[in-house]
């Protein structure tokens, strides 16, 4: 299963895609998904309800817009898999967010819905063949392909770990 290319996918998301070294989307899930929550399961309490500067996501906030937006970009490979030709809109992060309610939840029980969550994406990316992997459909405003999407779904939560380690631990 070869990595999507650039017509594949709008260029902002290339951020994510370039984030996933593999070519194969298979093993990248396996990869990325324990790692990922290797590292989630070494943050500290303490950091957890941390921002790192006024206005921005605590830590556990960025874990529920990973789980969040995994969600929608897995409903879109969805779609665009089964031949649904209606065009999806985008959606507002920062609206999610704000209404998450990441304050009245556990952190482990976080970690775990992520895991269903990546688990379930994974299951359904190993699931198509190469012709509903290359389906593709418009999201944004933008045309995307089910591949690019499975791409996306990683590079997305590797880039936010980054920011993470970079700037709240």
């Amino acid at each position: 299963m070869p990595r999507p290319t650039k017509p594949e996918y709008a260029v902002f998301y290339e951020t994510y895609v370039s984030r996933v070294p593999e070519d194969d989307l298979t093993a990248a899930f396996r990869k990325h998904t324990a790692s990922v929550l290797v590292f989630l399961n070494k943050i500290p309490a303490a950091k957890r309800e941390f921002a790192y500067a006024p206005g921005k996501w605590t830590v556990k906030e960025v874990l529920q817009h990973i789980i969040d937006a995994e969600r929608v970009f897995a409903y879109r490979a969805l779609n665009f898999a089964r031949k649904d030709a209606n065009p999806l809109p985008g959606f507002d992060e920062n609206e999610f967010a704000a209404v998450a309610r990441t304050e009245h939840r556990e952190w482990n029980d976080m970690v775990e819905e992520f895991q269903f969550v990546r688990n379930a994406s994974d299951h359904f990316f190993r699931a198509l063949n190469e012709e509903e992997l290359s389906r593709t459909g418009v999201a944004s405003g933008n045309p995307i392909s089910v591949r690019a999407l499975g791409f996306i779904i990683l590079g997305h939560a590797i880039h936010h770990m980054e920011v993470v380690k970079e700037r709240y631990l």
